[in-house]
Formats: structure tokens, C-alpha cells, sequence
């Protein structure tokens, strides 16, 4: 790794004559630091002062066809008339006569009726399970592509946002003595590949698929790269490792401390200890695989804390390889799906506890939307105290990849050959410091500011600013993957072993969350908490 900023000094021999000619940069990774806290910076300048309104840089991408509507349509009756049932025997009058103007809504397929008819259901709360269900309708209902992604309002955000991007990404090509000319010719093109990518992936059947907008973007890059391959001039604009990296100090602006505590004492319990065990045991069947502990890292982390952000922190953490990032969340994605489907189904053939199958939820799948989901095919209880068990795991991210972070960079020193000396190289605070990746000090220093430094209502304005700035930077860096990887070396990669090994681990990470759920939700060691 280099150093933290370098000053090369051409020192020719008559001084006197020629003055020395000085070429400072930074290194990646804070440049990352320095372009992350520019853009906090902004962000909660124009919120305090009003200088922006931040709402013109969230945009929409959500767009359900009229034919998936109709497909949709019988499931969501049979839904309505089990809701009508057992609010009638609780003598909830307003729930019933709601679900059936739903109902009558969706039989008579104008979307205009459904939308409104739909929006009154979601009233009733989208932390109950007739509200969560409303908000669904009527999110497909209203999601028309020509009145909700392709209009001037819309598609000005996207300018908006992208106007952002291009400004301070070029500024942090130029803090490390890139050449920001040759990075803006090919910066649009991998912008409009990411925005593609968001497109596709808020159709309102990946969306109740589970399908993100991560597989979309690797996609798209890898079809440029395997099809035609990636053009010289676009390769200036492929900075996968600065994309992640920034992105990265952006999101810990998003992890705060109080909210981890906030999520409730027994699902921080549960999320410490499906991470510890399930992330060993993973990293240990690695190994007993013949799989890289840097693979290893990358597929503990994501199938013991949170799937695609986790494997995302992890491999920034220890600096890995971006190609084994792509295998990773490849994974990742496609083992989410049956598993979102198969876990209400078990959990409601098996007479599971509700709140034990939440927890269960919550623990297993690699989402908050999946999560919300899968509980509401349970009941209220399971989907409330699976995103309570969720969030902790989520907010557990940020200590578990400065934790990663602190381990891979003694392990790697330790592991270090001779220096040019003939010396084996010892672990001094110089050589940690110098190895240990520099954008995890702005990650956590992002987290401690929102947590402690700033008010709550400068936070909270701020958050889904943020939040869409820092998923275009993912999105970014997801399509330069693919531009940078070929199909076969995915095919490949070491014959198939670290698949099994993450198809294995999720295996226990299924029946050890489900054995701690019991233990803590099911009544078992304590008395069974209270969720309505």
C-alpha cells in the first residue's frame, strides 16, 4: 500500500539553475476520505442552510407493468380475503371494508382505483400486516415508467445526482495524479451503464424477487467485457477499488451507534452470535477447502452479517480482489431467492412460533426488504421482529469490517517475506499503520460524527440524500467489475470450492439461527419478549 500522500522531487545537479519540480498526490484511499467527507460536507451544508433541496436528488426508478399487475392480482386477493377473515373475528370493521374496496380495486384493473383504494389500506400502518400490504399494492400500482422514471422531473435528479458525481469523482482522480481528462471521456458511459442497471432492477417483479440492482450492473459490465470487450478508452473510467472505497466512508454515515442499541437487546444477542459462529465456521471450511483467506473473508462476512453490503466492506477492508467481490455477491443474490420463498413456507407448514420465525427471517436473509417480505407471508409478529433482528446484523457492519480490517492488516504483516534487507519484516506500529487500509478511519469517523457530533434532525434530513448518492457509488463501482472481469474466470474460479464452501455455511447459518431464534424469541432462556 502506499504511503498516505507522496511528494516526488526531481533534484537535478545544478540547483542553483533549476529549481526542483515538485508532484504531490494522494493515495487512493484518502482521496476516498477526502471525496466522502466533501460530499457529507455538501449534503449537510445544503440541508442546514437551505442552499438545495436535497428531495431533487433521490430519483425514481420503480415501474410495474399492467400485465404483472394481473398476474399478481389472484395472490394478493387470497391475501385480502385471510386479512377480511381475521379482522372480522377481531371485529376490525374498518380493516375489512378496506381490504374488499381493495379488492374490488384489483378485480377491476385500473390502476388508478387500485392506487387510491390501496393507499387508504396502507393507512392502517405498514408495521401491520393489512398496512405492509397496502403499501405494496399501491407501490406496483403507481410505479408507470412514462409518469415515474421518464419524465423531466425524474430524469433532472438523475442529472442532479450525476453533476455530483462527475465533480467530485474528478477531483479525487486528481488528488491521486490521475488523468482526469481520460477519466470524464469514459465516465458518462459507466454512469449510464449504473443508471440501466437501477432501472432494470426497480421493475416491480425483481423487486419482489429480491433481485438488487448489484447483479444488474456486474451484468452489464461483463457483457461489454465478454461480448465486445472493454474499449482502451473507457478503461481511464474504470476505478472499481476508488468507487468502493468512497462509497464505503459514505455508508458509515449511515451506521449509528444508538440505533444499534435501539434495535433491542436480544437481537443484538442473536446478531453477535450468528456473526461469530457462522463467520468462523465459514472461514474454517474455507481453509479446509483450499479456498484464499482473502475469498474466505469476503464469503464469512457476507453469509454471516448482510450479503452484499457485508462481502462490499469486507473486501475493502482487506483490500481485495474485485473479481472475487463479483463471485461473491453473485452468490450471494442467487442463493437469496429460493430462500425468501422456501423459509414462510417452513415456518408456517412447521407451526413455527411467530416470533422465533421473525427471528429466524431476520438472522437468514440478506435483506431488510426480503425480510419485510417474508415475515408478512407469516404475520405481523414474525415480520416486526425479523426487521428488528435485521437491523442489528445490518448495524453490526461497520464494527465488523474495522475489525476485519485491523486483523488482515497484522495478519498480512506477520505474513510478510524478507525486506529488501534480507530481514522478515516485523509487525511495528510504522508498517501497520502503513498497511492498514486508510479509508476504514474515514468509514468509522463518518459513523462517530452522525452518531455523536450532529443533531438528530440534521441526520435524519439528510439520510435518504445520502443514501442515493451513496448507492450510485456502488453502482459504479458493480459495472466497473464487470468491465474489468472475464465470464470464464468467474466459471472457473477455483473449480467451484468456494461456491460449496458458501453453499455449505449458509446450510448452518439456516439451522443455527434458527436454533439461537428459539433459545432467545421462543422462551427457552428468557421469558418471550413482547411484540405486537
Amino acid at each position: 500500500m502506499s504511503n498516505p500522500a507522496t511528494l516526488d522531487t526531481q533534484l537535478p545537479g545544478d540547483i542553483a539553475t533549476r529549481p526542483s519540480v515538485r508532484h504531490w498526490r494522494l493515495s487512493e484511499d484518502w482521496a476516498a476520505v477526502v471525496v466522502g467527507f466533501v460530499v457529507l460536507a455538501a449534503v449537510l451544508a445544503a440541508f442546514h442552510w437551505k442552499l438545495y433541496d436535497l428531495r431533487s436528488l433521490v430519483s425514481s426508478y420503480r415501474w410495474t407493468t399492467d400485465s404483472q399487475i394481473a398476474a399478481s392480482t389472484p395472490g394478493w386477493v387470497n391475501t385480502l380475503d385471510s386479512i377480511a377473515s381475521d379482522a372480522r373475528v377481531k371485529g376490525q370493521a374498518n380493516v375489512v371494508q378496506l381490504s374488499q374496496l381493495t379488492k374490488d380495486a384489483l378485480q377491476a384493473g385500473d390502476r388508478k382505483a387500485i392506487e387510491t383504494a390501496a393507499g387508504r389500506l396502507a393507512g392502517l400502518s405498514s408495521r401491520t400486516l393489512p398496512g405492509a400490504l397496502g403499501v405494496e399494492i399501491r407501490g406496483h400500482a403507481q410505479a408507470t415508467s412514462d409518469t415515474k422514471i421518464f419524465t423531466d422531473a425524474n430524469l433532472s435528479k438523475v442529472a442532479a445526482v450525476g453533476v455530483v458525481v462527475f465533480a467530485v469523482a474528478a477531483g479525487g482522480i486528481a488528488l491521486i495524479g490521475g488523468k482526469v481528462g481520460a477519466f470524464l471521456v469514459g465516465l458518462p458511459v459507466v454512469f449510464g451503464l449504473a443508471w440501466l442497471a437501477r432501472f432494470l432492477a426497480g421493475n416491480g417483479l425483481f423487486i419482489d424477487w429480491g433481485i438488487e440492482y448489484v447483479i444488474f450492473a456486474l451484468g452489464l459490465g461483463l457483457l461489454i467485457s465478454n461480448a465486445v470487450g472493454t474499449p482502451e478508452w473507457l478503461k481511464p473510467a474504470v476505478q472499481t477499488e476508488f468507487f468502493i472505497k468512497t462509497g464505503l466512508v459514505i455508508l458509515g454515515a449511515s451506521l449509528l451507534f444508538m440505533e444499534i442499541l435501539q434495535a433491542g437487546a436480544l437481537g443484538i444477542v442473536q446478531a453477535l452470535l450468528v456473526i461469530g459462529v457462522v463467520w468462523y465456521s465459514c472461514f474454517w471450511l474455507c481453509r479446509k477447502l483450499r479456498v484464499d483467506d482473502e475469498f474466505a473473508a469476503m464469503l464469512s462476512t457476507a453469509v454471516s452479517i448482510c450479503g452484499v453490503s457485508a462481502a462490499i466492506a469486507a473486501c475493502g477492508a482487506i483490500q481485495g480482489d474485485k473479481k472475487k467481490l463479483s463471485y461473491v455477491t453473485s452468490l450471494v443474490l442467487i442463493v437469496a431467492v429460493p430462500m425468501m420463498i422456501a423459509m414462510p413456507w417452513i415456518a408456517k407448514s412447521t407451526g413455527l412460533d411467530h416470533l422465533v420465525a421473525g427471528a429466524w427471517l431476520g438472522g437468514t436473509l440478506d435483506t431488510s426488504a426480503s425480510v419485510v417480505a417474508a415475515g408478512a407471508l407469516i404475520s405481523d409478529q414474525a415480520m416486526k421482529t425479523g426487521v428488528i433482528v435485521k437491523f442489528s446484523q445490518n448495524a453490526l457492519v461497520g464494527v465488523a469490517a474495522f475489525a476485519l480490517a485491523i486483523w488482515w492488516t497484522f495478519k498480512t504483516t506477520a505474513a510478510g517475506g524478507p525486506n529488501a534487507d534480507g530481514k522478515r519484516e516485523r509487525p511495528s506500529a510504522a508498517v501497520i499503520w502503513q498497511r492498514f487500509p486508510k479509508f476504514v478511519i474515514g468509514f468509522v469517523a463518518a459513523s462517530v460524527v452522525f452518531s455523536f457530533l450532529l443533531p438528530t434532525e440534521l441526520v435524519q434530513g439528510t439520510r435518504s440524500a445520502l443514501g442515493e448518492i451513496r448507492l450510485w457509488w456502488f453502482a459504479l463501482a458493480f459495472v466497473c467489475i464487470g468491465l474489468e472481469t472475464r465470464v470464464v474466470e468467474l466459471a472457473t474460479t477455483d473449480q467451484g470450492r468456494p461456491a460449496l464452501a458458501f453453499l455449505v455455511a449458509q446450510t448452518f447459518n439456516v439451522f443455527w439461527t434458527l436454533l439461537i431464534a428459539w433459545l432467545l424469541f421462543g422462551g427457552v432462556l428468557l421469558d418471550q419478549p413482547t411484540i405486537k
